[in-house]
């Protein structure tokens, strides 16, 4: 099978949905012939024309709430928001008109819509671009929250996220664009609202987020080979949030530990802890963990970023410990 990059996939699901349905289009900043802020769209101007990728200007909630008409009025616009940081300029279509749509109108007209977001760390990307900020999202009722961490999942579940009826916020770790995995050149989705095993273990169960994912699994690779074995859950879908997969491997090894990129205060990991206290309790031979990042805004310096964001060190001692019963540091 092929090799895409994490970049790549996006470009292609884009493509073959742009193909399929005359009605999607792609609007935002810079998104034409310079490629938008990743290179996610490059190449899609020259196929589709300017009248299906639409340049913006330095106006979210401009080019937002004009495409929440154009979703009502029956077309489905990817909006390329760049950073998630500036997807809250926009939050009051987001989380107000777009997702309240279906439910005040009894389902005869809703927004189906997708927000593609960068989110997370990168090298120096600093405190005013590095939000993790998925959570803030999967609280608002009539949103669906999606964050791939393959390029295979990416594909699939922007295609489906596209053609979804419901408004759909799409994050996109930053580190993983560069990332390389199999991506099948035959056309296929991926269910929204499906998790998946990425690594199966007995020991310990690492409930992995985005980015967090590949430092996962590289820090069950490691573990195992002092005897240790880590199943590695990628949620993929943050709203709806597969709490069966997820119970099912913490009820099979007793511990569990949710890693994400955002900080531990109101992330998402709260969340799935309160569900895993309510539904697989009996099953739990030590304390619920989490592992996010320090409450602090990232920081500019890639040395003191190191010291802020999980590695996979961190994820490493974060097991260790749980399996001996003492807090990590």
């Amino acid at each position: 099978m092929r090799e895409l990059s994490y970049r790549e996939a996006i470009t292609e699901a884009l493509t073959e949905e742009m193909r399929r349905d005359p009605t999607v289009y792609v609007m935002g900043e810079d998104v034409g012939i310079f490629g938008g802020l990743v290179g996610a769209t490059i190449g899609l101007i020259e196929e589709f024309g300017p009248e299906r990728v639409l340049e913006t200007p330095i106006s979210e909630p401009g080019f937002v709430g004009a495409s929440v008409i154009a979703a009502v009025r029956g077309f489905r616009p990817v909006l390329e928001m760049g950073l998630a940081d500036v997807l809250l300029t926009a939050m009051d279509h987001v989380v107000t008109s777009a997702a309240k749509m279906a439910y005040l109108y009894d389902g005869r007209a809703s927004a189906p819509m997708v927000f593609r977001v960068s989110s997370g760390f990168r090298p120096s990307g600093g405190p005013m671009m590095s939000l993790s900020n998925e959570a803030m999202f999967a609280h608002v009722p009539g949103l669906k929250v999606v964050m791939p961490s393959t390029p295979y999942d990416v594909k699939g579940l922007l295609k489906s996220s596209i053609r979804d009826d419901n408004p759909v916020v799409f994050f996109e770790p930053k580190r993983l664009y560069a990332t390389w995995g199999a991506v099948p050149p035959t056309d296929y989705t991926i269910p929204l609202g499906i998790a998946e095993v990425k690594r199966e273990g007995v020991d310990v169960t690492v409930v992995a987020i985005g980015a967090m994912v590949p430092r996962a699994l590289a820090a069950a690779s490691v573990l195992a080979t002092e005897g240790i074995s880590v199943e590695v859950v990628d949620p993929r879908t943050l709203r709806p949030l597969d709490l069966d997969t997820i119970a099912a491997s913490v009820r099979k090894t007793g511990r569990v530990i949710i890693v994400h990129e955002a900080n531990t205060i109101g992330g998402i990991g709260g969340e799935i802890a309160a569900s895993l206290a309510d539904i697989a309790f009996p099953s739990l031979e030590a304390p619920i963990k989490r592992l996010g990042a320090l409450e602090t805004p990232i920081p500019m310096s890639p040395t003191m970023e190191r010291l802020v964001v999980p590695t996979e060190e961190a994820i490493r001692e974060a097991v260790t410990s749980l399996l001996v019963g003492t807090p990590a540091d």
